[in-house]
């Protein structure tokens, strides 16, 4: 009988340290269960670690963009690629606000004139811009080049096809107004504006010819959508002073030509203010900068996304 119980007490005694530690393999299999998932968790994972990556650059560039008040949520021609450009100038230049600064850089305005070159965009349209920044090709002949009607043009002048017939029925309109708007130069080819721009050169020096002629590749007349014109009495230079001008300054965005080098837009166009200088560039462009009285550069800065 106290054999039994001696057997009864070891089976007990057995079971309990079993139990005890089935318990304590329990906790220890908790405890390195919770430490797995907090790690799984707390650790971030290599795509989380890219954006990590990623927010740090997006802080410098915030950095940036707080220098300038943030005013790419405030204007839609804020162009990322010239945040450093524009941060320069505003440095140069800390009586312009923070518009004018993104208008400026996008005109080109802080760099060198004939130094800092692009090739124009849109050619064979009349959205091209050519100045002296934006260059056409020494071999580039504009499509559709036709001559305008003697009526309306001295002899040989030829513009692209959709300007010249906005220019004839300019001209008609103005003539059945008893006013003479004539043609009296149009399109140039590259080999022609060198000729011509070296004359000037040796006429008046090099700087002087550079405020009213374009060098060779960035004369818009070799777009074919240039005009200069005059009212058969005056000199072309005294054309502001006709009645043809003032007519002119009321309609020509009617027919999708502009003033092309205003008075007081020096700076923008880069040229002498001249008031027989024409370009088309369509009616709703044309109508555009007729109303903000802007210059060609300035739409294309603000207007244009893909400078």
């Amino acid at each position: 009988m106290a054999t039994k119980r001696k057997r009864r007490i070891r089976i007990k005694w057995k079971n309990l340290i079993i139990f005890i530690l089935i318990i304590i393999l329990f906790f220890v299999m908790l405890i390195k269960g919770t430490t797995s998932i907090y790690k799984l968790i707390t650790t971030p994972k290599k795509e989380d670690n890219k954006n990590v990556v990623k927010e740090t650059v997006k802080t410098e560039k915030q950095i940036k963009l707080e220098k300038l008040d943030n005013i790419q949520n405030k204007i839609d021609y804020f162009n990322e690629d010239y945040l450093d450009r524009y941060l320069e100038y505003k440095d140069e230049n800390k009586n312009l606000d923070n518009t004018q600064v993104i208008k400026n850089v996008n005109m080109n305005l802080d760099k060198k004139q004939y130094e800092y070159k692009i090739p124009s965009k849109y050619t064979n349209t009349e959205k091209v811009l050519v100045n002296k920044y934006y260059y056409l090709e020494d071999d580039y002949i504009p499509d559709n080049l036709e001559d305008i009607d003697r009526k309306y043009a001295l002899s040989n002048m030829r513009m692209v096809n959709v300007a010249k017939e906005a220019f004839e029925k300019l001209s008609q309109d103005a003539k059945n107004q008893n006013l003479n708007i004539i043609a009296m130069s149009t399109y140039r080819s590259y080999k022609y504006q060198i000729n011509l721009y070296n004359r000037y050169v040796k006429n008046d020096g090099e700087e002087k010819a550079d405020t009213y002629s374009g060098r060779p590749g960035h004369s818009e007349h070799q777009t074919g959508l240039a005009v200069d014109v005059y009212n058969k009495k005056e000199n072309y230079t005294n054309f502001e002073k006709t009645n043809e001008f003032n007519w002119m300054q009321e309609h020509a965005h009617e027919y999708g030509f502009i003033l092309r080098f205003p008075k007081g837009k020096e700076k923008e166009t880069g040229y002498t203010y001249e008031s027989w200088h024409y370009r088309y560039v369509g009616v709703d462009i044309a109508t555009y900068i007729h109303n903000n009285n802007i210059s060609l550069e300035e739409y294309y800065a603000t207007k244009i996304k893909d400078w």
